[in-house]
């Protein structure tokens, strides 16, 4: 799903764009120097009500947790340390713990050049917790926090199965036609420099 944005050529998942004329910012929100307390479907006052907390940073964030949430939803289970490194560059994320059992319940992030575009990933709520509001509570409040950085081409993968959740937040399918590109590490004829000299990958 995209927000304004430019990929090339076609992933196996749709690409969807947000676009101004179908993300409707909460309410009183305004882009301006002072910008107001935005209007969410859930409040944070509410999810708290209902023992859950927001969080901005991966303090307190436990990855196997959050890697037995991304197993949960049918992702593949990653290296620890991998999501260590991807979470070390990215640039905004959400999430929200279930306070009463200390544990990751929803998770977003997203990643780009901090000026232009972003790309939101990894978009996850453990499959317990489904349908009380918590994957609109983080994809409100991170679209929110990219535009507030002045980032406006927004994008994301998505499968087809969950295309509905998205399309209520504002995004669309790619209406351009625009298709993402991924390398094919069997095809490409890439030279990587290791310590003898240079060495053509794959072989």
């Amino acid at each position: 799903m995209l927000r304004h944005g430019i990929v090339s050529t076609p992933l196996p998942t749709p690409v969807l764009r947000l676009t101004r004329t179908h993300f409707r910012l909460p309410h009183s929100l305004t882009i301006s120097a002072q910008l107001s307390t935005p209007s969410y479907t859930v409040s944070d006052d509410e999810l708290l009500s209902r023992g859950f907390t927001l969080h901005r940073t991966t303090e307190g964030l436990n990855l196997d947790q959050l890697n037995s949430v991304f197993v949960a939803v049918g992702f593949p289970r990653r290296d620890p340390d991998k999501i260590r490194v991807a979470l070390d560059h990215t640039d905004s994320l959400l999430w929200v713990e279930y306070v009463k059992t200390q544990r990751p319940v929803a998770f977003a992030r997203a990643t780009g050049d901090g000026v232009f575009n972003a790309i939101i990933w990894d978009v996850v709520v453990d499959p317990s917790f489904q349908g009380v509001g918590l994957g609109k509570a983080v994809m409100e409040r991170l679209v929110e926090e990219l535009l507030r950085k002045g980032i406006t081409n927004i994008a994301l993968y998505s499968e087809p199965r969950v295309l509905g959740f998205y399309r209520p937040l504002g995004f669309v399918a790619d209406p351009d036609g625009i298709r993402g590109m991924e390398v094919d590490i069997h095809v490409a004829h890439i030279s990587i420099p290791t310590q003898q000299g240079c060495k053509n990958w794959p072989e």
